[in-house]
């Protein structure tokens, strides 16, 4: 039995019982947010104080046998565990049957298994997913801590399920609205009804309701049903011996032809809403060569910018295989297209309208009766009429929308891979830094920053108006008065020349007896963070220029979290969800490198899974009040941090024991304020007599609370003891057991998973303070430069990833302007087996070796080809 679960609550099952086990009695029910099972115990002890919890880094032992080296595409969504027979990874768990779950939004279709084809995900995995975020848990919580649930699916899959998810809550919650609004005009009958409970994306719902939205003419087959030639219609299928066109003329059809068109409409509109022919038809179009093609608008010379015209030039003659086409494809033809520069049309074949009216005819609408010839011409005519009018329009619609959905939501995965990268980076610490912030005839912004980020001195030199010699020895005064031997200079405006400056001093050895080094950061965003609030109430007395100097190599999360997320900008796709996705990456970062509660700012802590603006401000309300936090159960105490807050954010929080020794120290000599579990705000809970705190040598690490009973049944296996924690002792007798017993064995001893497990080696081997952005590379310090001009064909160079696109790699190699390395020319047998792995393969930072395969000057555009990862 799994640890945690009473009994009488499902067990963990195996995947060929997964297979075993009886269909759900309301498996074409959909779940909504925030709902589950009313009745008996929990599918699964989400919230048991023993509960599964695991790592960012999973077992070891398990988890490299079972990534083959062949299952990487860098452009494709993160990682995600294939369909398979045997789930090596997690085991299935049974929910109990979602009978009870809200019937508003009873569909058609079953939510897990529509969810699973889209996403690729096996089903029990998604049935897991769905019940975890309907529970309000957060990605990071389940990334790290319920991994076994997921089958070790990565952040980024679980943001993709969640948004498909998301994307089908909608869809449903807008059919039933719908619903409810065709009942109150009574325009609901029972073949719309099914119609719409059949719909599964919001086209296919825009092209079932829109004949009945208020203010809309009708439909010709509306107002042939109105004519009354409805019978006449169902005759032609069900029985068309008793058929009679004649007897159907009358006043308002007083010819043949009248009643022939309107049975033609009402069958072709029965055939567009049929929910086998769309199938069939979407199903067949997969089998068929469709191509998107684009060409230049008419008048657009006229009309637009010969400039603006000259961007889309490759998309001025185009067509392409919708299969092939890349993203990048798709989301420049989108905005030439919005721009009016260019038209675009998707081309399907005749041959798949041939075949799709023949299966028709003689399958899905042949007459269940002899039909005269002209009854069965009219059959036709009307396939052809509705394909034509209404199905291919639809077809249009749906690739389209494909395209351009897949698009921005690989590009969106782009920005957060990239965001990734960038928050991972590993904080320059322990150098006194000189900040740089370039210019010409405002000088260049100089901030000596301390160690411990402190600003020590600010000031202005002018190195490029013929005073260069003059301030050189201001600067070398400056370095050696605060013993700086590392620059940092900003990437923007005079960047080059500045670069050039200092490294000439450098290479001339005039800041002796010191050793100085220089990098060139990314000021990306340091504009906006300078004249923010925050940025203000750290430093009122300061300049705008001169705030953000040295801030972004000092540490890269700090600077970044600061940014508004409406500064956040993807021009092609849709910015609410970028807006969700980059917010999503900014709290698994901040989540999984994790915060000092006691140190920590309430900007950093917002980000925090579980927590948000008003609980962070609580928290640091409490501390103010209260003083230091003694452990992580005093969160509780924390107004607003109810039980579900503190089991999504208790993991992530640290509390230093070596600065909670401090304070208890001066605690016994002075009489400072005594810490309370009294909860804020106006009922107050009653406090336990004398509760006195004491601090747990596990708040330090990643292990979460649920798992602290764990963690020492652990200890006591090894022979260890709390005060160990993080020491190489500790690490020596961890290996003696695994060396022993091995990961399975010892996960057995304890009844836990191996995830769990892993997890609480990890918080007990990691010394203290250990940051997971150590295993990032550092900025780049250089001692010289290159020109764009040194530059020759087969050059080999290294340099830095600037920016990942779905088109390229863009590497910043020191000329003063970016190269591009094609998407094809990053293959896998160039990355090493640790960056195999979607998420982290040649992001932001990343060092590259590269060999130059084009040079043109004039356009300032260099080509490359990638060698290897550094």
């Amino acid at each position: 039995m799994a640890p945690g679960m009473n009994e009488g609550e499902l067990q963990l099952q195996q995947p060929k019982e997964e297979k075993e086990k009886k269909p759900r009695p309301s498996s074409k029910k959909l779940p909504v947010k925030r709902s589950s099972v009313q009745p008996g115990p929990p599918a699964c002890n989400l919230d048991g104080a023993e509960g599964p919890s695991t790592s960012i880094a999973a077992a070891k032992q398990q988890v490299k046998l079972e990534e083959p080296e062949e299952d990487f595409t860098f452009d494709e969504p993160p990682l995600k565990k294939i369909k398979s027979a045997a789930c090596p990874q997690g085991t299935p768990i049974k929910f109990a049957a979602s009978a009870n779950l809200n019937e508003e939004h009873k569909m058609n279709w079953d939510i897990v298994k529509v969810l699973s084809q889209r996403t690729g995900i096996e089903e029990w995995v998604c049935a897991n997913i769905i019940r975890l975020f309907n529970d309000d848990n957060t990605i990071p919580f389940i990334a790290r801590y319920r991994k076994e649930l997921i089958n070790n699916l990565e952040a980024d899959a679980l943001r993709e399920v969640q948004q498909v998810l998301e994307e089908l809550h909608s869809v449903a919650k807008k059919v039933h609205g719908a619903i409810q609004k065709l009942k109150k005009e009574g325009k609901l009958s029972g073949n719309l009804l099914t119609a719409l409970l059949n719909c599964r994306t919001s086209e296919e719902l825009d092209h079932v309701y829109a004949p009945y939205k208020t203010g809309s003419k009708g439909t010709k087959a509306q107002r042939a049903r109105q004519l009354g030639l409805e019978p006449a219609a169902n005759l032609l299928i069900e029985n068309p011996r008793e058929l009679n066109l004649l007897s159907y003329v009358k006043e308002g059809l007083s010819t043949i032809e009248e009643v022939k068109s309107g049975v033609q409409h009402i069958l072709a509109d029965m055939i567009a809403k049929d929910r086998e022919t769309l199938d069939f038809i979407r199903d067949l179009c997969q089998r068929q060569y469709i191509c998107l093609q684009s060409a230049l608008a008419k008048g657009t010379s006229q009309k637009a910018n010969e400039k603006d015209v000259n961007k889309f030039h490759l998309y001025k003659n185009f067509s392409c295989n919708v299969k092939n086409i890349h993203h990048h494809q798709i989301l420049a033809i989108n905005r030439g297209e919005n721009l009016k520069i260019l038209t675009v049309k998707v081309n399907i074949p005749d041959r798949t309208k041939n075949e799709f009216s023949r299966w028709c005819v003689n399958e899905r609408w042949r007459p269940k009766a002899f039909a005269k010839p002209e009854l069965m011409q009219l059959l036709r005519d009307s396939v052809e009429d509705s394909y034509k009018r209404l199905i291919y329009p639809l077809l249009c619609r749906e690739i389209r929308s494909k395209l351009t959905s897949d698009a921005e939501k690989e590009s969106v995965m782009m920005f957060g891979r990239n965001l990734r990268q960038l928050l991972l980076t590993s904080p320059v610490r322990g150098r006194t830094l000189m900040g740089v912030d370039p210019g010409y005839k405002h000088g260049c912004k100089l901030a000596i920053i301390s160690p411990t980020s402190q600003i020590l001195h600010t000031d202005v030199v002018y190195l490029h108006s013929g005073r260069g010699f003059h301030e050189a020895q201001k600067i070398r005064k400056l370095m050696l008065d605060f013993n700086c031997g590392t620059v940092v200079i900003g990437n923007g405006t005079a960047c080059r020349e500045t670069e050039a400056y200092f490294a000439d001093l450098i290479m001339k050895k005039y800041f002796e007896p010191l050793d100085v080094t220089y990098c060139i950061t990314n000021e990306a965003g340091a504009s906006i963070y300078s004249v923010s609030p925050e940025a203000c109430k750290e430093m009122p007395d300061l300049d705008p220029n001169l705030r953000s100097a040295a801030r972004r190599v000092r540490d890269m999360a700090r600077v970044i979290l600061r940014l508004s997320s409406r500064h956040k900008d993807g021009h092609d796709v849709s910015q609410t969800l970028l807006k969700a996705t980059l917010d999503s990456v900014v709290e698994e970062c901040v989540s999984f490198v994790g915060v000092d509660i006691n140190i920590c700012s309430e900007i950093l802590l917002r980000h925090i899974a579980g927590l948000n603006a008003n609980r962070a401000k609580n928290i640091i309300e409490w501390r103010e009040k209260n003083g230091p936090f003694i452990n992580r159960e005093q969160l509780k105490a924390v107004k607003g941090l109810g039980p579900k807050s503190y089991q999504q954010c208790a993991g992530f929080i640290r509390i230093n024991q070596e600065y909670i020794r401090t304070f208890l120290s001066c605690t016994q000599t002075g009489n400072p304020k005594e810490a309370t579990n009294e909860k804020q705000g106006k009922k107050k809970i009653k406090a336990a007599a004398n509760v006195t705190w004491q601090p747990d040598p596990l708040d330090q690490t990643c292990i979460h609370p649920e798992s602290y009973n764990m963690a020492m049944r652990f200890l006591t296996f090894i022979g260890g003891s709390p005060s160990e924690i993080g020491k190489p002792e500790m690490q020596q007798k961890v290996n003696v057991l695994l060396e022993r017993e091995g990961m399975e064995g010892i996960s057995k001893r304890l009844t836990t998973t191996g995830q769990t497990l892993q997890i609480i080696i990890d918080g007990l081997t990691q010394p203290e303070g250990f940051d997971i952005r150590k295993d990032f590379d550092k900025p780049d310090f250089k001692r010289s430069i290159v020109c764009l001009e040194d530059l020759s064909v087969g050059t080999i160079l290294t340099g830095r990833v600037e920016n990942a696109t779905l088109f390229g790699v863009f590497v910043d190699i020191g000329v003063g302007k970016a190269g591009l390395i094609p998407m094809h020319r990053i293959t896998e047998d160039k990355l090493p087996k640790a960056k195999k792995r979607r998420s982290l393969a040649l992001g932001p930072g990343e060092k590259v070796e590269v060999r130059v395969c084009d040079i043109n000057i004039p356009q300032s555009r260099i080509s490359l080809d990638l060698i290897r990862v550094l």
